[in-house]
């Protein structure tokens, strides 16, 4: 399979080479050059398909034979190593938890397919990279629990001083081997900002052998698009599915979308965001319009320059009425967020966390005007937002064991401003 820039300015390149340079020298995002259908027989059997088994078929898609069979089979299998349950939280309206891997965030899924995917290529070649990603919250820790010791390989994460969660924070900068974290003076943005910096900038790019553990690498998609999978393989054939995904950089969206490319019978998916409502305004005027983040307490949702809006710009022809036609976008406040995770809790006994109460109120807001069976995303456990949920519920919150691990470790990370040139001290660092 080649993979092609959005911006169509650079050479087509394999998936090895697609994942190792994260972003193309363009500065574009990668694509594959065909979605490929699954057949017929595939869906036909589905339902009876064990999750690795469709995640492997799916994956074959987009690596054919970079990767051969057995060690795709080891990859898949060694990356969902846990469950993905899916649970009936009132009549026709599901979540699918997505928060059952080492991190309790849906980003375990992605994380850890990619760094097999690396380690797979690393050992063929004894090729050193570096990782270098920014997070928002759940990202930082899924990335360095993925690749945690990881031979040839060293992981630089960037995050947002004071604007991620106490244990998504834990999570990241406590791990040590060749783990570093960053702590940014600013927002999201800005790390997202310095990340695409350093990889536009060839020389830094080629010294460090940078690669991006970000959505925008093509290895964090392709995994993402199994959730989508395996929903309809327990919910779907007399099912109409509508999904809701809580979006802020959009990857997850992204991947669900390329399923459906690929032939997966979704009736609707549905954006849903926080104040940060980048893609449902565009949806409203047709025009795209970054701006600067706002803080919310969905806080790996406070996005807002979304890099994925330009892959499914690329994947709808950048035609408004397409995007229209297969995405609805609905956006919340603080408020909203918080009085629905009292609401549920208390009528249904459902915890949901602020990014699944996001995704929530879309999906109820789609169904009262249309018949469907629906499913929202639950993308992080409650626990890893302690401060906020508990305030909500006014209950103590359970804290799973491996989160709680995390919480009396010693935070190492190297403060810094939203500065290249500070960046790039911290890489001379780590490869010396």
């Amino acid at each position: 399979m080649k993979y092609y820039s959005t911006n169509k300015q650079v050479p087509e390149v394999s998936f090895e080479k697609a994942i190792f340079q994260g972003l193309p020298d363009d500065n574009g995002l990668y694509m594959p050059k065909e979605i490929k259908q699954l057949p017929a027989e595939f869906f036909d059997n589905i339902h009876d398909m064990p999750l690795h088994e469709i995640a492997y078929q799916v994956a074959k898609c987009y690596i054919e034979d970079e990767i051969p069979e057995k060690e795709l089979r080891e990859i898949v299998e060694g990356t969902l190593a846990f469950d993905l349950p899916l649970i009936e939280v009132e009549d026709n309206v599901y979540a699918l938890e997505l928060y059952h891997g080492p991190t309790c965030a849906f980003k375990d899924v992605g994380a850890r397919f990619l760094a097999r995917c690396l380690s797979y290529f690393s050992r063929q070649s004894d090729k050193k990279a570096t990782i270098l990603v920014a997070t928002s919250g759940d990202t930082g820790s899924a990335v360095a629990s993925g690749f945690l010791g990881m031979k040839n390989i060293n992981v630089v994460i960037l995050y947002p001083k004071g604007k991620i969660s106490k244990i998504q924070e834990q999570q990241l900068t406590t791990l040590g081997e060749n783990i570093t974290a960053c702590e940014v003076e600013g927002t999201f943005d800005d790390c997202q900002k310095m990340v695409k910096d350093a990889f536009l900038n060839l020389e830094l790019k080629e010294k460090y052998n940078l690669t991006s553990a970000n959505s925008i690498n093509m290895a964090r998609l392709v995994p993402q698009s199994f959730y989508y999978f395996w929903t309809y393989a327990m919910l779907g054939e007399e099912n109409e599915l509508a999904i809701s995904v809580p979006s802020g950089n959009y990857g997850n969206l992204t991947a669900g979308l390329l399923a459906k490319k690929m032939g997966l019978p979704i009736k609707q998916f549905i954006a849903s965001t926080n104040a940060n409502d980048i893609v449902p305004a565009y949806l409203k005027s047709g025009n795209f319009e970054p701006r600067q983040s706002v803080e919310t307490i969905s806080n790996a949702m406070d996005v807002g320059n979304p890099s994925n809006f330009y892959r499914m710009n690329d994947l709808f022809g950048a035609d408004v009425e397409t995007f229209r036609k297969e995405l609805i976008g609905y956006t919340y406040t603080d408020e909203e967020t918080s009085g629905t995770i009292k609401k549920v809790y208390g009528e249904t006994g459902y915890l949901l966390d602020p990014h699944g109460a996001v995704g929530y109120l879309g999906l109820k807001e789609y169904l009262k005007e249309n018949q469907a069976v629906g499913v929202f995303l639950e993308t992080a456990h409650p626990a890893k937002f302690l401060d906020v949920v508990e305030s909500i519920i006014e209950e103590k919150v359970e804290i799973p064991q491996r989160l709680q691990d995390y919480i009396d470790r010693k935070k190492v990370a190297i403060g810094m401003n939203a500065d290249l040139g500070q960046l790039e001290e911290v890489l001379k660092t780590i490869s010396i």
